[in-house]
């Protein structure tokens, strides 16, 4: 593929630390309206430099060949040409150092396709929403936050999102904006390695169910058919969440089978 294939343009890079970013995209030309919680692929050329904060790998990867990687997407489903994403970089990894490599003007590829069944306005209008993520996971919350916020405040809607330091919490202030501004709407940021000026919740976010911090902190009901839970990020703390809502009866939603419980695994 050559560069001239390349079909949108990077319009915003934020560096929140040397490992993460938010990164904004403006297409060429509009893709199809989207429901918030699908994703899209993005590609870089393999001849594309990676950045100097990775990890210099031996890549056998043919010089035209694009590398593709699918991320949820963090805009609201109404900017069908200006896209979000919120990605971490994987030192080791083929794409993600390419990414962290780019600039403002750079081009880049954008799938025209967005999929994803992790749709999270497909909640029935009287249950309650409750979004667990860790790290990056947080992105299709964001995008069903600007999306539908406003139509959604008939409903308590609540953030659990678990990240290491505080520095790793990416869209912090908005989603405390929102706090805020939304009587129905709560944000639970938890760290791992917190220091002693950070005032929030510490540990893991299996804790904090285990110890009903959605009951006493929200008024929200671990019960499957009054709150449907999102899940998305470490594949660990998708399995332990999980199972942890198995003994509430949730079943995990799929096409053929509907349920309370849905997945999103990175």
């Amino acid at each position: 593929m050559e560069t001239s294939e390349y079909n949108s343009t990077v319009v915003g890079k934020i560096l929140l630390t040397p490992d993460l970013m938010i990164l904004r995209i403006h297409t060429d030309e509009p893709r199809p309206k989207f429901e918030a919680g699908q994703f899209t692929q993005i590609g870089l050329l393999s001849s594309e430099p990676r950045s100097a904060n990775s990890v210099p790998i031996r890549e056998d990867i043919a010089p035209g060949k694009i590398i593709k990687r699918p991320y949820s997407i963090a805009s609201a489903n109404h900017e069908t040409q200006n896209f979000e994403f919120y990605i971490s970089q994987v030192k080791s990894g083929q794409l993600t150092p390419r990414l962290f490599n780019l600039s403002l003007g750079s081009r880049i590829w954008v799938d025209t396709r967005i999929i994803g069944l992790f749709k999270l306005n497909e909640t029935p209008k009287e249950c309650d929403i409750v979004m667990i993520a860790t790290g990056t996971g947080l992105a299709p919350y964001i995008s069903f936050l600007r999306s539908h916020i406003l139509e959604n405040q008939h409903r308590k809607l609540a953030v659990i999102h678990g990240a290491s330091y505080p520095w790793d919490l990416g869209y912090f202030s908005e989603l405390t904006f929102l706090k805020f501004t939304f009587n129905n709407f709560y944000y639970f940021p938890t760290l791992i390695h917190a220091d002693k000026e950070w005032t929030g919740l510490r540990g893991y976010i299996e804790e904090h169910l285990q110890n009903d911090l959605l009951q006493k902190e929200a008024g929200i009901e671990i019960d499957p058919n009054k709150t449907h839970i999102y899940v998305c990020g470490n594949p660990k703390m998708v399995e332990s969440v999980s199972n942890f809502l198995k003994q509430f009866n949730y079943i995990r939603h799929t096409k053929t089978r509907p349920g309370s419980l849905h997945v999103e695994e990175y």
